[in-house]
């Protein structure tokens, strides 16, 4: 390109929907999203999988802002020689793609997937997914997110799928995956178990009963699931109570008559709470459940499936608990055994994520990742677990952390991260549900057979349950390298550099990775956790429909152009912290973006001596302080600080290059000292090149329109080109 064409390009104004994908496309064709085709000076490996979107629909600010900061990563290290690899991928995301689909037919069909079968509705979810994984594909692309595309990956296909098997496999031979009766998360409107994540907590008003029980009095705000409560629980020191004795026997007169109860000392019992006493329901609370395996105490199902009660609660039988409830109290009055009600009791009620029914725990029959029961390890490279010890899932998670081998930042989430660890239940891993990875489990009679394979013979039946979601995600990092095959990407790119994610799903998917990676692997999965916080509106609260403050990538990219949207996300957003977002704010961005391209055109307009040198001391000084930018910004990325290293770039580029340096290089340009013109002229040269390559992680596309309209025709693209090392 021509000194002329050159001035005409910067003349117009920078309009980033004519260049963005066209320059993808470039991107795209040269192959260097794939870190096989990077030059010689490519070695070392650096590696990132992306967290696999939804495929339940579109992309929104969250996973804007991951795509943001794991494509700045990406792009420093590529530009410092790395052999780096973003592989990307989609989720299929089980629970919430079925429910989805669900809806989907009961609103346009008015139908359900009892009625179409099983295999009917697979390819309706099947084809719902892919349309929506199409969708989501396409927005990574405006992003500009410069992920190998060729290595893409799907939580259910083929390969993954071959991956899940062999994991359940393995691990129930090694006795860690285990079936038996349990206290779980039941969903009755979704009709299926559902994990502690899929859960929302939602506060409620409601009434608290206290009841005399015998003796005692009790509380609770769930009378309709009493009625089978034959143990009374209390502080083995409360004075209270001493003079009963841990396994006493009384007549007490109750809901549906008399019953032996028997006294329970348990140090679970809160003598601050109400009374000090309480009774129990173990089929029906999680905290009850526990004290009945404590003391081996028996627990009767008091609620169906359905949210109805069973037979054991006599009149009220087939009754919704809600319904039921009142009317329960009021036999309770009439035998005199209501002692007070407190009207407006303010307590947290757990719901369902996507369906909204109120979340019933009961006691059934599951599969389950036992993670406190010992196994050998035979290969161990986390510091604390030796090869060949005797370990459990719960040690593997922790030491990974403890020991420093894979880091977490914020440093703050490591002790909420040690807590879970050490509070940690074994892990429900089975659902009721037809879409996701059917467990590798055949029956036939009282035969039992678990391969990656189907057995052979007459009269096997597969168990109907799917694998929660995590399962096949906890395997991320090294099923998308070819795992179980020892493939070579395999050796080359695991454990990976880093894994960015959210701060609220750090237990159910980082740990799980943890977990599986130590297992299967013996190694962490990741060396660096980087956690983002949620994109919140301008006011601080939570974008969400009801509220209509959602802000969609997509509409600002189209707007604001990718670059503006991007760095957005990036500048004021520490690890772990919250973001404001507002569209004033991106709009703001896109000023920097045109501020980048009228730096450009004086540049380009004032050099009129493609070969000039720097020669004059203040111009030297001049770079020396480039040279301390360069080193900062280099510094903040390193230690993951992002936010800082855009700021430093953005003031540096619009306070100090476009405002004082440009204005105070006029005079010498207009002057008559063509040796000073010379070298101020190469000296903003210099300075125009080598901020575009500090900004390319940040603002790819106009840095790369902009590098290749100033440069030599067979300059490489300013994606592969040198960082600046000062």
């Amino acid at each position: 390109m021509s000194l002329s064409e050159r001035i005409e390009k910067f003349n117009s104004a920078y309009d980033p929907k004519k260049v963005e994908h066209a320059i993808y496309t470039r991107w795209e064709e040269s192959g260097f999203f794939n870190p096989d085709n990077l030059p010689e000076r490519h070695v070392e490996p650096y590696s990132i999988m992306l967290p696999p979107p939804n495929v339940t629909g579109t992309l929104h600010m969250g996973h804007a802002a991951m795509l943001a900061i794991e494509d700045v990563l990406i792009r420093f290290e590529r530009m410092r020689g790395k052999r780096t690899l973003w592989l990307p991928g989609t989720d299929h995301a089980s629970i919430a793609t079925q429910s989805k689909v669900e809806e989907i037919l009961s609103k346009k069909e008015n139908t359900t997937r009892h009625v179409l079968g099983r295999d009917a509705f697979l390819d309706q979810v099947t084809a719902f997914a892919r349309e929506s994984h199409d969708t989501i594909v396409s927005q990574v692309k405006k992003m500009g997110s410069s992920v190998d595309w060729s290595r893409e990956a799907y939580t259910l296909d083929e390969t993954r799928h071959h991956a899940v098997h062999t994991a359940f496999k393995r691990m129930y031979d090694a006795g860690l995956i285990v079936q038996g009766n349990r206290i779980v998360n039941w969903d009755p409107k979704g009709q299926t178990v559902i994990s502690d994540d899929e859960i929302i907590y939602k506060e409620e008003t409601t009434k608290f009963y206290y009841f005399k029980y015998g003796p005692f009095t009790i509380g609770t705000a769930r009378p309709e699931t009493k009625f089978a409560d034959k143990y009374v629980v209390m502080h083995p020191d409360d004075v209270r109570y001493k003079e009963y004795t841990h396994g006493q026997t009384l007549e007490v007169e109750w809901i549906n008559g008399p019953l032996t109860a028997t006294i329970i000392k348990d140090g679970v019992a809160n003598p601050e709470f109400g009374t000090g006493v309480m009774t129990i329901t173990p089929w029906h609370s999680t905290i009850d459940f526990d004290i009945a395996e404590r003391h081996k105490l028996e627990g009767e199902q008091i609620i169906d499936k359905y949210g109805k009660l069973l037979p054991v609660a006599g009149e009220f039988a087939g009754m919704k608990i809600k319904d039921a409830r009142e009317k329960i109290v009021e036999k309770l009055a009439a035998k005199g055994l209501v002692v007070s009600v407190e009207e407006n009791y303010l307590h947290n009620v757990a719901t369902a994520e996507r369906t909204g029914a109120t979340i019933e725990p009961q006691v059934m029959k599951q599969w389950f990742v036992a993670v406190t029961k010992e196994f050998t390890i035979p290969h161990s490279e986390i510091p604390g677990i030796p090869s060949g010890s005797r370990t459990t899932l719960k040690d593997i998670m922790r030491s990974a952390v403890e020991s420093g081998a894979t880091h977490i930042m914020p440093e703050r989430f490591e002790k909420i991260y040690f807590h879970w660890i050490n509070n940690l239940r074994d892990w429900c891993i089975s659902r009721q549900i037809w879409f996701g990875h059917r467990i590798p489990v055949w029956y036939r009679g009282e035969e039992i057979y678990c391969d990656v394979t189907p057995p052979e013979g007459e009269g096997w039946e597969q168990d109907q349950d799917t694998l929660d979601t995590w399962f096949s995600s906890g395997l991320w990092t090294f099923s998308t390298l070819g795992w179980p095959e020892q493939t070579k990407d395999l050796a080359t790119y695991h454990p990976t550099n880093v894994l960015e994610t959210g701060y609220d799903i750090i237990f159910f998917w980082v740990a799980r990775m943890i977990l599986m990676s130590g297992f299967h692997l013996g190694t962490i999965p990741f060396k660096n956790v980087y956690l983002h916080g949620l994109v919140r509106d301008e006011k601080g609260r939570k974008m969400s429909k009801s509220l209509g403050n959602i802000i969609n990538p997509l509409d600002m990219i189209e707007k604001y152009g990718a670059d503006a949207t991007r760095i957005s996300l990036i500048i004021g957003a520490a690890p772990g912290n919250d973001t404001k977002l507002s569209e004033e704010r991106i709009r703001g961005y896109k000023h920097f973006a045109n501020k980048l391209w009228n730096i450009t055109r004086f540049v380009v307009e004032n050099r009129a001596h493609t070969d000039s040198v720097v020669t004059q001391e203040e111009d030297k000084k001049l770079l020396e302080e480039f040279n301390t930018v360069a080193r900062e910004t280099t510094a903040h990325i390193e230690a993951f600080r992002l936010d800082l290293a855009a700021d430093t770039l953005y003031h540096f580029v619009w306070h100090r290059f476009a405002d004082v340096i440009i204005e105070e290089s006029k005079p010498i340009l207009r002057g008559d000292n063509a040796t000073a013109q010379a070298s101020r002229q190469a000296t903003l040269f210099a300075l125009l090149v080598d901020s575009l390559k500090l900004l390319h992680p940040f603002m790819p596309f106009i840095t790369e329109e902009i590098y290749g309209s100033i440069s030599h025709p067979n300059a490489p693209l300013l994606m592969i080109e040198e960082w600046p090392t000062m």
